[in-house]
């Protein structure tokens, strides 16, 4: 009975670990093992779209054989092809009994598409309906839209994290395809000014960064414009007191050469180099997630990126609460002071003793000297450097903190049914 109870236990907790772990998902490498989606995969990468399904924690992916892909990508900008693409993305989980037990046969779905703010009305919503004879229907959910498309079969799927699912053809919106690509000659000052940079859009005239901005573009852009009040914020630099170079640096320093939407953001792992970076300085700045907030650090600050003032390949907007002020212009963030060391308490006059009751000798009062308990005499107090490490690692074991709380928390569980 003991041993039974014990293999239960080894079991339950292993049960645990393994769903603990099975938290992530690549989208790219999913689909890397199936060749007959390789162009719908490509254009995931080619869109940046891979890397905003990568970011979050529920989604369905409704993928197309080649042969129905290539009606998306025949003679469409990439600009439009990733709308489409984006229509076929899911924000909730479904696989094929979900799809076979939907609440009064049909519902509206939100896709991806309906984050970006550019789908009127429910252009954004994907209509699904379980049809007769056990067939799934796809299609918009705009008003007068047939169910043009159909589920074929299951790919792949990690409960209740990602779900891949064939369906027959693509899913097009009403004007999704026929609408006109964005102007390649688009008034990037425009834009910001609009969006409440006008400090910003002015600086970039007046300095002829503008220009560099716009022969950029061609290639992928990401630009950060801080807003009119982040000019005004206590700590930035008087920049009448900057030489022209160094403001034009500042300014280089706020755009990326490449197209970074927000899903590319927020699985950034490595620095983003930008349009200052040169030879004589790196330029650079990292990135950090909580929720759907994305942090920019610069080595002196940080900054959060507040909105989206346009996303459409190669070219993205975003306006920041800060100035992204970098450390080859400014220097890195002071470090926190050391706190001052308490000063030393000195013992108090112990009272006389009235009489003795014992031979053997007071404890002795603790020095204000004597060494912490657990710290060996003579070592050196720990040093900020030392701290920050052992707060780096803290934070890199949070993960198995969490899960290892999970854990024991279950330990108690079972072990309380199991013994009872």
């Amino acid at each position: 009975m003991a041993s039974f109870r014990a293999s239960f236990l080894f079991l339950s907790l292993t049960t645990l670990t393994v769903a603990a772990v099975v938290s992530g998902h690549n989208i790219t490498d999913i689909l890397a093992g199936f060749p007959e989606y390789s162009q719908f995969n490509s254009f995931l990468s080619q869109t940046k779209l891979a890397d905003e399904i990568n970011s979050r924690q529920t989604i369905t992916v409704l993928v197309l054989n080649n042969g129905a892909f290539s009606s998306l990508t025949s003679g469409h900008p990439l600009s439009v092809v990733k709308k489409a693409l984006s229509l076929h993305i899911l924000l909730d989980y479904y696989d094929g009994d979900k799809l076979h037990k939907i609440s009064n046969g049909t519902t509206l779905t939100t896709t991806l598409y309906q984050t970006t703010g550019n789908a009127p009305g429910n252009l954004g919503f994907v209509n699904i309906t379980d049809l007769k004879g056990g067939k799934v229907g796809f299609g918009s959910a705009a008003p007068g839209s047939k169910l043009d498309s159909s589920y074929t079969k299951s790919v792949k799927q990690i409960p209740y994290n990602i779900s891949v699912l064939e369906i027959s053809a693509p899913i097009i919106a009403p004007g999704l395809l026929t609408a006109p690509p964005p102007s390649a000659d688009v008034n990037i000052t425009a834009l910001i000014e609009k969006a409440g940079g006008k400090t910003f859009a002015s600086l970039l005239v007046s300095s002829g960064v503008i220009k560099t901005y716009e022969k950029a573009v061609e290639n992928g852009l990401t630009i950060f414009a801080p807003s009119d009040e982040a000019f005004k914020a206590r700590g930035v630099p008087d920049l009448n007191k900057l030489t022209n170079a160094e403001v034009v640096s500042l300014l280089l320093y706020h755009a990326a050469g490449k197209y970074l939407p927000v899903g590319a953001l927020k699985t950034s792992k490595d620095p983003i180099s930008t349009l200052a970076t040169n030879g004589a300085g790196k330029y650079e700045f990292s990135t950090t997630t909580a929720g759907d907030a994305v942090t920019l650090h610069t080595g002196v600050d940080s900054s959060r990126v507040a909105s989206t003032v346009l996303d459409s390949t190669p070219l993205a907007i975003f306006t920041v609460d800060s100035v992204l002020l970098p450390t080859e212009l400014f220097g890195k963030s002071p470090s926190p002071s050391p706190a001052p060391a308490p000063e030393p308490v000195s013992s108090p006059t112990p009272a006389p003793a009235l009489a003795p009751k014992a031979k053997s000798p007071a404890p002795a009062a603790a020095s204000p000297s004597a060494p912490i308990a657990g710290t060996p005499a003579g070592s050196p107090a720990e040093t900020p450097s030392a701290a920050a490490d052992h707060g780096a690692q803290e934070k890199a074991a949070g993960v198995h903190v969490e899960v290892s709380a999970v854990l024991a928390v279950l330990l108690v569980v079972i072990s309380s049914i199991v013994l009872s």
